[in-house]
């Protein structure tokens, strides 16, 4: 049997890990009466209200037709509302509704359930160190993605 590589072995469980959390966080979303989707969404605009359509589908690394449909179903239950641009016409600012703020709480005690019981058996130097370790993760991939970036432009200015 070929050994794998320790590498590989810590992608394919990053990967894990991130689908068991949002397939547990859409569990526990439900009782709310919303998806793990619509969640993320209300508490990025409790952080940055009055973000563009197109801002926060840049932020949540979404398709916009994907975050409209998300939109349509949180005002139509009347979590958040749509204004104009007034710098441009053709633009929305979206903000929360005064009936979000209530769930909004509800959902913040739910996000420290779920992560109280994500990370139940890591006591506070292993969270502490996990969470070093995933910022450093993170800048290595910044970087990665910034010099491939860089690289891609270069070749198609050269190419």
């Amino acid at each position: 049997m070929t050994k794998i590589p320790i590498s590989r072995e810590i992608a394919v469980g990053l990967i894990d890990v991130a689908r068991l959390l949002r397939t547990y966080a859409d569990q526990r979303a439900r009782q709310f009466g919303i998806s793990r989707a619509q969640w993320t969404v209300l508490m990025r605009l409790d952080r940055f209200e009055g973000l563009k359509q197109s801002e926060l589908a840049e932020v949540l690394d979404l398709q916009p037709i994907s975050l409209t449909r998300l939109l349509d179903r949180l005002a139509k239950n009347g979590l958040i509302e749509r204004r104009p641009d007034p710098h441009d016409r053709r633009a929305n600012r979206l903000y929360l509704t005064p009936a979000a703020r209530p769930l909004l709480k509800q959902l913040s005690g739910l996000g420290e359930d779920v992560m109280t019981t994500v990370l139940g058996k890591l006591d506070d130097a292993a969270r502490e160190r996990l969470m070093r370790d995933l910022d450093a993760i993170k800048d290595n991939l910044r970087a990665a993605i910034a010099r491939s970036g860089t690289a891609a432009q270069d070749q198609s200015a050269t190419g």
